[in-house]
C-alpha cells in the first residue's frame, strides 16, 4: 500500500476526515493528503499512502483546476454556503459588467486569504480563533490564476472553470469578485478536477474502494512510486547497482538516458521498484538523497 490514492471526495466531509477513513481501510496510520478542499468541495483529494508520503514535498507547487458555482447578491462571513449568507439586496450586473470584473483575477494577483481558513497565525488555524470571534489578520499573498473561463452566467448565478497555483482561495475570489461588482458574491459549489499531473477521471469513490477492500484488491486503487513524478527521469539500476544505491552510494546516469543538469531522477530495480530518488551531485552522478 505504498503510493498514492485519487479519491473523488464528497461533500460534506473534512479532507482530514478522508485521511482518517483511508487509513482505517488500509490499515496503515502512514497517510497524508496533498492540498486540502474545504467540506463543502468535492472532487479530487490526492492521497499518498505508505513510504510514498516522503514524496509529498515533490508535490507542494502543484496546480490546481476547479469548477466553480458562485451566486451574485449575496455574502457570507466564510465566504461560501457554508457560513451566515445574507443577501445585500443590490442589483445584480449585467454579464459584460460581470465578465469585465472578471479580468482583474487572471494572472498573478494579491489574496487575503478568508479568515476561516486553515492558514496559521502562531502556530493556530485561523479557523479556530474565527469561531472564537478572536480577531483574524491574514497578510495578502501572491497567488497565480492561469485560467477563469466563464462558463455560465444566469441571472445571480456564475459558473466559472479556474486554475490556478497551489494556494489559491477560490471562496476569496468570489468575494473579491462580489466587492468589486458591489453585490456581493459567494462560492456555493466546487468541484476539483485536476491537481498537477492527476486528474480526477482516475479517482475513486469510497464506495469503490470498499468494494475493493471486501475483495482484498485495494492495491488496484494505488498507483506505486515507480509511476508518480513521470517528469523524473528514469535510472535502472541491476541488482549491484541496486545494492550500492541503498547503502547510499553515489551512482551515474547516462547522458543519452538523462538530459544533463537535470536536478532529480528516479532509481528504478530490475524488477520495476523505486528504490531512490536521486539529486544531481556532480556532472551525470546522482546522490541517493531519499531511499525506499
Amino acid at each position: 500500500m505504498n503510493g498514492i490514492v485519487l479519491i473523488d471526495k464528497p461533500s460534506g466531509c473534512t479532507s482530514h476526515d478522508v485521511v482518517n477513513r483511508w487509513r482505517r481501510l488500509a490499515k496503515t496510520k502512514r497517510a497524508g493528503h496533498l492540498g486540502t478542499l474545504d467540506p463543502m468541495a468535492t472532487g479530487l483529494l490526492v492521497l499518498v499512502t505508505g513510504t510514498a508520503t516522503r514524496l509529498a514535498q515533490f508535490y507542494g507547487g502543484n496546480d490546481k483546476t476547479y469548477e466553480a458555482e458562485m451566486r451574485l447578491g449575496a455574502v457570507s462571513d466564510t465566504f461560501d454556503a457554508d457560513g451566515n449568507v445574507m443577501p445585500t439586496n443590490r442589483p445584480i450586473p449585467g454579464r459584460e459588467d460581470v465578465i469585465e470584473a472578471l479580468a482583474a483575477f487572471r494572472g498573478t494577483i494579491m489574496q487575503t486569504p478568508p479568515s476561516v481558513s486553515a492558514k496559521k497565525i502562531n502556530g493556530v488555524p485561523a479557523y479556530k480563533l474565527a469561531r472564537k470571534q478572536q480577531p483574524v489578520v491574514l497578510a495578502p499573498v501572491e497567488v497565480e490564476v492561469k485560467q477563469l473561463d466563464v462558463r455560465e452566467i444566469a441571472g445571480e448565478m456564475l459558473r466559472l472553470t479556474v486554475t490556478c497555483s497551489a494556494g489559491t482561495y477560490i471562496r476569496a475570489i468570489a468575494h473579491e469578485l462580489g466587492e468589486k461588482l458591489g453585490c456581493g458574491a459567494i462560492l456555493t459549489s466546487l468541484r476539483r478536477t485536476r491537481s498537477g499531473e492527476f486528474d480526477v477521471a482516475g479517482s475513486w469513490t469510497f464506495d469503490r474502494l470498499e468494494r475493493l477492500s471486501e475483495s482484498a484488491s485495494l492495491e488496484q486503487a494505488v498507483i506505486p512510486p515507480a509511476k508518480l513524478l513521470s517528469e523524473f527521469p528514469c535510472v535502472r539500476v541491476d541488482e549491484i547497482g541496486e545494492m550500492r544505491v541503498r547503502q547510499g552510494r553515489e551512482f551515474r546516469a547516462s547522458p543519452f538516458v538523462v538530459r544533463p543538469g537535470a536536478p532529480f531522477v528516479k532509481a528504478i530495480s530490475s524488477s520495476g521498484d523505486l528504490i531512490a530518488i536521486g539529486q544531481l551531485k556532480f556532472p551525470n552522478v546522482y546522490h541517493p538523497m531519499m531511499v525506499f
